[in-house]
């Protein structure tokens, strides 16, 4: 009876050996399937791929961060220019406000007779009519400057009348009436002028 007893518990220690060889063999399958699975080739694959998506996104990034600054450049340069285009309106207005009174200090000095050339306060108004034409060139303006014969150019001169002149010929400017002013390249006010027929 003893002796079947032992050879029953053998028959099962041995059973219970093979079944946790079994088991434990399937867990060492595992670790070698598991890295069979990822081998090093795959896992560079891995790694490259990861470095490759960095690269796109940090390309995009850099993209659109020199997109942005490229947009805010071309702002400050369109409100540096707007700002540039106000100032020489605001400039130009007030100009044409003053050429009046620059074309009266010019009148007044042609009919100025001879004998009071001389007296004080009519230097003073000289003065002051001088002073007046430094502030106009200190901005930039300059008269349209005419003689009789040029040819007529309708950007800067405008005609008041087409008259019949002697020895000029017919389109060219017979005399000025009233001073045209540039501001650089820009016609302030076009110069009044008579032109022949």
């Amino acid at each position: 009876m003893e002796h079947e007893t032992n050879v029953q518990q053998q028959i099962l220690s041995e059973d219970q050996d093979s079944s946790q060889q079994a088991v434990d063999g399937t867990q060492a399958d595992q670790p070698t399937q598991e890295a069979s699975a990822k081998s090093p080739d795959d896992a560079l694959t891995a790694l490259y791929k990861e470095l490759e998506e960095a690269k796109a996104k940090a390309s995009e990034y850099l993209d659109g961060w020199q997109r942005a600054r490229a947009e805010f450049a071309n702002y400050k340069k369109r409100q540096e220019q707007q700002s540039a285009e106000m100032r020489a309106f605001a400039t130009i207005d007030l100009i044409r406000k003053l050429l009046p009174i620059q074309d009266d200090f010019e009148r007044a000095i042609k009919t100025l007779p001879e004998s009071m050339a001389h007296l004080t306060w009519i230097e003073g108004v000289l003065l002051i009519h001088r002073k007046l034409q430094m502030i106009l060139e200190s901005e930039g303006v300059k008269t349209i400057e005419v003689k009789a014969n040029d040819p007529f150019d309708p950007v800067l001169h405008e005609a008041i009348s087409h008259d019949e002149a002697e020895g000029i010929a017919s389109g060219h400017i017979i005399e000025e009436v009233q001073k045209g002013y540039k501001l650089g390249e820009r016609v302030i006010r076009p110069t009044l002028v008579r032109v022949a027929k």
